[in-house]
């Protein structure tokens, strides 16, 4: 762990990997931040004792570069690094639908590129980071990437046709739950319960229904099974997820992401 890492445009998602790579044993000393305001990169140094620099800076400094810039500004950031970036630097990029061959185009010939698709838990040290090689990219720097992001969570290698489709699940995918959890909870309020005491109950169960998910290694029809009584509350409920064509909507609008996510790649950004 004693190369240089500089993470560019650091919001909350680069803080986090921030802090998680300072946690797994990386020295604050060889983490370089590049932030659009003076006062966020001052911010970052008093936090977590990082180096602020600038975008060529890191360029010229570090062996990995980290792009957590949004989308729309990725071009802009390359034209800036392009002239700086030597082509024997790691370029990781953390922009949703942007194929790793725009970054090829745009850097030296045989620069390695990795492109990532993580999500917020991260923030918590529970992310799904989805880590896929650019042309040039080796299985050593694949590796290094997972060491980075594997400091905020789980880590899965998957070959760049399928990043859209994990972007619809993984990277979008904190939202949906939060959107299940905003209805359940509406629900209990019509049922009667407190907002908190519904929020409290639902959150909790999420977190117990993850784990087992996670951790009992049983398929969820099996899981879902095991809670569904002959003539029982949860059949009932079930049937009307069903009758209402909850699992149709989802599908359908995981594919929606998916879709976007291929517009993004393609330049279509309206």
């Amino acid at each position: 762990m004693t190369q240089k890492v500089a993470v560019l445009g650091t919001g909350k998602i680069g803080e986090a990997l921030l802090s998680g790579m300072i946690g797994a044993g990386w020295a604050p000393a060889d983490l370089l931040v590049t932030a659009r305001r003076r006062e966020r990169a001052d911010e970052l140094r008093a936090r977590h004792g990082v180096t602020p620099v600038t975008n060529a800076e890191a360029a010229k400094t570090a062996d990995t570069l980290i792009l957590t810039v949004k989308p729309q500004d990725m071009g802009t950031l390359l034209d800036e690094l392009a002239p700086h970036v030597p082509a024997d630097r790691l370029v990781i990029s953390g922009a949703a639908g942007i194929p790793t061959s725009f970054f090829e185009e745009r850097l030296a010939p045989g620069t390695p590129v990795v492109r990532v698709m993580t999500n917020t838990p991260a923030l918590v040290d529970e992310a799904m980071s989805v880590i896929s090689a650019g042309t040039h990219a080796t299985a050593a720097h694949l590796t290094h990437t997972e060491e980075i992001f594997g400091a905020v969570g789980k880590t899965l290698r998957v070959p760049e046709s399928q990043q859209d489709a994990c972007t619809a699940l993984s990277g979008s995918g904190p939202a949906y739950f939060f959107y299940l959890v905003e209805a359940m909870t509406d629900a209990g309020i019509l049922l009667g319960l407190p907002r908190d005491k519904a929020h409290d109950l639902i959150v909790q169960s999420a977190i117990g229904a993850a784990k087992m998910l996670r951790d009992s290694g049983e398929h969820p029809v099996r899981l879902r099974e095991n809670v569904t009584s002959p003539a029982g509350t949860t059949i009932n409920a079930i049937r009307e997820l069903e009758n209402h064509g909850v699992r149709a909507a989802l599908i359908a609008a995981l594919e929606a992401a998916r879709d976007r996510s291929r517009e993004l790649a393609s330049g279509t950004k309206d």
